[in-house]
């Protein structure tokens, strides 16, 4: 039954991908970050272990760049791993930072997309964080998709880098604090986010069913539309892609009004 249900599926499914896309309103975002979330659970539902969930996350992460580039997609932030997570077992952790490194690494051989490390790399091992910024130089002249990889990446670490940023580059100028607190305001925060010069992200995904940010792109996800999917990461389907950008595409944008 289970594998006539998949044959069903996989004629089928193509069918109703090329309707979505031929009904795919004009207003499409930008830029679009995904909480890959699910792994985990995944490979507990399958009967495998942890880090055989952690691979089939990281096959997946090419074909869903695939699909942004398809419809137009300028920037992809995708978080895998969180300073939460850092906290892990090291007998889970140093095989997912293996597991990311490789998929980063695999990402820049296509010489496709501008790969941009964002989060706090100095709390990675030595040979991680290189790998990242590696892969960062690799790619940084490719005329492509800017494809953000947030690593040891949380929101209140990224705004508290930023704060301290700004507050070391005016005190290289050698303002004071108190003209700083009378000229500070949130442009001048913004150009230290690890995402400044980018669109703040118009769509955030976050799959397995979750329905929480988690600290995600809290700054410049203020005014960003959500949608969160009942599938984990690893099933992630291009039709399921297409269905949050179609949800986003028509819904009415209060921007945090």
């Amino acid at each position: 039954m289970v594998d006539w249900k998949r044959g069903v599926r996989r004629v089928l499914y193509p069918a109703y991908e090329a309707r979505v896309l031929r009904r795919m309103p004009d207003n499409l975002p930008k830029h679009v970050g995904v909480m890959l979330d699910g792994n985990r659970r995944w490979a507990k539902a399958v009967g495998r272990d942890t880090a055989h969930g952690h691979r089939a996350g990281a096959a997946n992460i090419e074909p869903l760049l695939t699909w942004c580039e398809e419809i137009g997609i300028e920037v992809v932030t995708l978080w895998l791993l969180s300073t939460d997570n850092l906290n892990r077992p090291p007998a889970e952790l140093e095989p997912l930072l293996e597991i990311i490194a490789e998929a980063v690494d695999s990402l820049a051989d296509q010489g496709r997309w501008r790969l941009n490390p964002v989060g706090a790399l100095d709390l990675l091992p030595d040979a991680t964080a290189k790998r990242l910024k590696s892969a960062a130089e690799a790619t940084a002249d490719v005329d492509g998709m800017i494809v953000n990889v947030a690593v040891a990446y949380g929101g209140r670490r990224e705004i508290t880098d930023a704060v301290r940023s700004l507050l070391m580059e005016h005190a290289g100028k050698g303002t004071s604090l108190e003209d700083l607190a009378h000229i500070v305001d949130l442009e001048h925060i913004e150009e230290h986010l690890y995402t400044k010069g980018q669109p703040d992200p118009d769509l955030v995904i976050r799959t397995s069913g979750e329905q929480r940010l988690g600290g995600f792109l809290l700054w410049q996800s203020a005014k960003s539309e959500f949608y969160f999917c009942e599938a984990y990461w690893p099933d992630f389907r291009r039709v399921d892609f297409l269905r949050a950008i179609r949800a986003y595409a028509l819904r009415e944008r209060r921007f945090g009004a």
